[in-house]
């Protein structure tokens, strides 16, 4: 009887199946990395338009939440101080629910 191989047959499927948890990981990472850095630009987006709206002499508050997607506008929290300076604060949303609150 001569066989031919006959140990690798399916290794390329087996590897591929060991890889996957890994990939879907780097995948979720990644996201989560995307997901960050459009906070963080909403972020500025929120604190121009409360900045704004306290130099009007209105509600920062409003105007931050007013700059923002309905669902981001939870996680905001502005602060005022003196000489007209405005503090954003904003949750960066999970990529995977449960997965914890990062940043605050």
């Amino acid at each position: 009887m001569v066989f031919t191989g006959g140990g690798q047959r399916g290794q390329a499927s087996v590897e591929l199946v060991a890889l996957l948890p890994i990939l879907a990981v780097l995948c979720a990472v990644g996201w989560q990395m995307v997901v960050a850095g459009q906070t963080v630009w909403l972020a500025g987006t929120a604190a121009r338009g409360a900045a704004r709206a306290h130099a009007l002499g209105r509600d920062a508050d409003a105007g931050g939440r007013a700059a923002l997607p309905v669902a981001m506008r939870g996680g905001l929290r502005v602060q005022t101080g003196e000489g007209g300076r405005v503090s954003v604060r904003l949750r960066i949303p999970a990529v995977i629910p449960g997965g914890g609150r990062l940043g605050s």
